[in-house]
């Protein structure tokens, strides 16, 4: 499974997390890799979001990457 496949996978899970607003997937800047992409509104620290909020590090053996978009217009 590719990363394009796995963030189709999991998107509906993804998007229902708090803060979440988009899921895709993407080449890692720094590893070169194939990634799924968070896009989040501000990145919280992982110890003050509930577990069930926590975006996972790898999904499907795919790495994820959470990133942080700003708030969202009106």
């Amino acid at each position: 499974m590719d990363a394009r496949q796995a963030s189709h996978r999991h998107e509906e899970r993804l998007m229902a997390l708090a803060n979440v607003t988009g899921v895709g997937s993407g080449r890692d800047e720094e590893s070169g890799e194939d990634v799924i992409v968070v896009f989040v509104t501000r990145k919280i620290p992982r110890d003050r979001l509930r577990p069930e909020d926590v975006v996972p590090d790898e999904l499907d053996g795919i790495p994820v990457r959470v990133l942080a978009m700003g708030e969202e217009e009106p």
